[in-house]
């Protein structure tokens, strides 16, 4: 059939099982084929072509809400939803967004990037649906790495209590972006291997029935026989533990599976839970074999042997030069360790856990779970390193807050991912985290400009044993500068002066102090003298430096790739009106108070005025005005 005139999902009605296998081939062939070019979540939605087709078959979106939990894997979704045409611009800059969006089409009814949110949001489309006395299905769709988050199981626990009708898709591919860690997956693998439970259950109650009631004692003994069958036949029984009616294992890759359980589903009361096992990276042999993720998100490939195009000769990532930094402060401390939310691959630890695999802790998607438990092992006089992406971070706010900063525990947190992430978009943007820490008592926040500055700063994060601090690090490649054999501590709150200047300093740290060296020696050409300084501590702030610079009157220009709401400017700000320096010339750059989309990062620093030119033009705006007979004087 033609894709591209897919416009809405009701066409799936008419089609048989066959049709729909057919469906489901040229479906996998476009994605293998589109995101060999844009590169996006490839093996998760591999997974899941046959699951999606029966879903849009068995319910009729949008009346019937679909829900998606980690977004990355509604990619056949928004095919079948009229969007085919746009795949060409998959995560590109004002192109299709890689995850659910609302204002995309009315199918998209959930806004998902991170996990463990669809059951929350599902029930409270039940109650709203029950309130105003409406009759539509509502089906999450979560995967059973999403079902570790905290926020899940506390969904489930108010689902199971309100006896709603729901019915939850549990899409088991035994991994999220690697394989998943803890009792519930394992408790999730006795139940795959446990056969289908109550397509049995259901032929026991029919031989029970047929059996001649003697009495209500054979009644009760027959209802403990099934309940102890119940038992046997699916160890732990959590879900109905939980109030849900199970359904499963199910073949999440056969229709004939799929619909005959569906339908159970539906004439069902109360809250479902259908287990489907799925296969990530189904149907392409490179994505199927790959042990580690399965192709979970991928840039640029080629399709026939599955070779991934990436740059030649590229400086090391961010995340291996902190991993690599860490390897060799365990092997000289036995009390460091490393915890990180599932997050092993994304944040480059495999080597540190080849090495260790005692002290890298995986809890899983279980982000303020990570965070507590580094606080206990801070108590115990451990030195925990807790890899986190920003954005991922803030799901653990109040854990920084109350059990690590409140207690003034020595935890070191590594924030990767720090600034614009690009095509993953505004829902995994890093740029909030300077914003939620800074106002933090006991907390140090910091930034290098240069992977060979980063590991003395997680080096100095290790030494550090005056409370939690943090050190800043952004997605991508460094700049291959030549790295010390050495380690060293910075000192705490120091900044350090890149390039003299006398008619204003830049003060700027990480991603953006290369942008401020270049724009540097255009001001140099319109005789500005600028002044650029590393601001490497975000908090605390340099206060000598700051108040040498105020004492003279300098004008200061602040960068960050961050917001500016309560960022690194205001804390300048903050500075100069704490010590009365009403006549400071100060202006700001950074992230304006917007959520910021998909796109390559320098489309988006251009969008926003992050840009060299822009720094020129706010430093020609700030300075006095005489600096022009300045430049004219000194051409003679």
């Amino acid at each position: 059939m033609d894709l591209m005139k897919m416009k809405d999902p009701s066409f799936l009605k008419a089609l048989s099982n066959e049709e729909l296998e057919n469906v489901a081939s040229e479906i996998r062939n476009f994605l293998i084929k589109k995101l060999s070019t844009t590169g996006g979540h490839l093996g998760a939605n591999l997974g899941v072509v046959e699951l999606t087709l029966a879903l849009h078959k068995a319910f009729s979106s949008p009346v019937d809400k679909l829900i998606w939990d980690v977004g990355h894997q509604a990619y056949i979704h928004k095919m079948l939803t009229g969007r085919t045409s746009q795949f060409d611009t998959l995560r590109q800059y004002k192109g299709l967004c890689g995850f659910p969006k609302r204002r995309e089409s009315e199918h998209d009814v959930w806004e998902a990037g991170h996990s463990s949110t669809s059951l929350s949001a599902a029930m409270g489309m039940v109650l709203a649906r029950d309130l105003k006395g409406e009759n539509h299905s509502i089906v999450p769709v979560i995967g059973d790495g999403a079902l570790t988050g905290g926020m899940a199981l506390e969904a489930l626990n108010h689902i199971g209590h309100e006896k709603k009708n729901l019915i939850v898709i549990l899409n088991d591919n035994e991994m999220s972006i690697a394989a998943n860690v803890g009792a519930l997956h394992n408790a999730l693998g006795r139940m795959r291997s446990a056969g289908k439970y109550n397509r049995v259950k259901d032929e026991l109650e029919l031989l029970m029935k047929k059996i001649p009631a003697v009495g209500g004692k054979l009644a009760q003994a027959a209802e403990r026989f099934k309940d102890s069958m119940k038992y046997f036949m699916i160890p732990g029984m959590l879900f109905e533990e939980f109030g849900f009616t199970y359904y499963g294992p199910v073949d999440g890759h056969n229709f004939d599976d799929l619909f005959e359980n569906l339908s159970y589903a539906k004439k069902t009361d109360g809250p479902v839970l259908i287990h489907v096992i799925t296969e990530k990276g189904k149907g392409y042999r490179p994505a199927e074999t790959d042990i580690k993720d399965k192709w979970h998100g991928v840039g640029p490939y080629k399709i026939e042997s599955g070779e991934k195009i990436k740059p030649v000769n590229a400086p090391p990532a961010w995340s291996q030069v902190v991993s690599d930094t860490l390897q060799q402060k365990a092997r000289e401390d036995d009390r460091v360790t490393v915890v990180t939310p599932a997050m092993i691959l994304g944040s480059k630890l495999e080597k540190f856990q080849n090495e260790f695999p005692n002290r890298l802790i995986d809890v899983g998607i279980a982000e303020q779970h990570a965070t507590t438990m580094s606080a206990g092992l801070a108590t115990q006089e451990m030195k925990p390193f807790l890899a986190i992406y920003s954005t991922f971070l803030q799901r653990a706010y109040d854990q920084i807050v109350h059990d690590v900063c409140r207690q003034n525990l020595n935890v070191a947190f590594g924030i990767d991912r720090a600034g614009l992430v690009g095509a993953d978009g505004e829902t995994h943007q890093g740029v909030f985290d300077i914003a939620f820490l800074r106002h933090l008592p006991n907390m140090v926040v910091m930034m290098p400009k240069d992977e060979n500055e980063c590991q003395h700063m997680v080096h100095t994060a290790l030494e550090y044993n005056d409370g939690p601090i943090a050190v800043r690090y952004p997605r991508g490649n460094g700049l291959g500068v030549e790295m010390d054999q050495t380690l060293h501590s910075i000192p705490i709150g120091s900044w350090e002066i890149v390039q003299e200047g006398t008619d204003v300093a830049i003060l700027t740290f990480g991603t953006t102090l290369m942008m401020a060296l270049e724009a540097r020696k255009e001001l140099a050409a319109k005789g500005i003298s600028a002044k650029v300084v590393n601001a490497r501590f975000i908090k605390p702030l340099d206060e000598n430096m700051l108040h040498q610079f105020m004492k003279a009157n300098i004008p200061l220009l602040t960068i960050e790739e961050a917001v500016l709401q309560g960022g690194f400017g205001s804390a300048v700000l903050e500075f100069a009106e704490a010590n009365a320096y009403q006549n400071q010339s100060i202006r700001r750059m950074g992230i304006p108070d917007k959520f910021i989309e998909h796109g390559s990062v320098k489309e988006l620093l251009n969008e926003i005025g992050l840009t060299k030119e822009n720094v020129v033009k706010q430093v020609e705006d700030l300075i006095p005005r005489g600096y022009e007979q300045k430049w004219l004087k000194s051409k003679g």
